[in-house]
């Protein structure tokens, strides 16, 4: 059974840094794409980050990019995503996905199999 595990999320400051965990159990994280998506109230979840199974090369949403760094240890099937210069609008719940298409990255969330539950994160102004 695959088990995608968030964590890290919490409240923060404008302009502070948050750094997010994937943990995935009962799935090797090598042989698969793994993202970031988030979702906040009333929106629909949109893409956040992405990396190829090697750690090279990474994709960012145009919001969040030179702010978020994606990263992965595959050796420990763990992703993380490090968020600094945080805004109101990063505000969401971000979960972290695994994807099994034969692609270098992926964006789109409906092409995603394995989710978290999510972890929340606020930043407060």
């Amino acid at each position: 059974q695959v088990q995608v595990i968030e964590s890290g999320g919490g409240l923060v400051q404008i302009g502070g840094s948050l750094n997010l965990s994937c943990v995935v159990s009962g799935l090797p994280i090598s042989r698969q794409i793994m993202g970031w998506f988030r979702q906040a109230p009333g929106k629909e979840r949109e893409f956040v980050a992405t990396i190829s199974r090697k750690g090279v090369p990474t994709e960012y949403a145009d919001s969040v990019k030179g702010r978020f760094t994606i990263s992965r240890d595959n050796a420990e099937n763990t992703v993380y995503l490090e968020m600094n210069s945080l805004k109101p609008e990063d505000t969401a719940v971000y979960y972290c996905a695994a994807c099994s298409r034969w692609m270098v990255v992926e964006t789109d969330y409906r092409k995603y199999e394995s989710w978290g539950q999510g972890t929340q994160v606020t930043v407060s102004s």
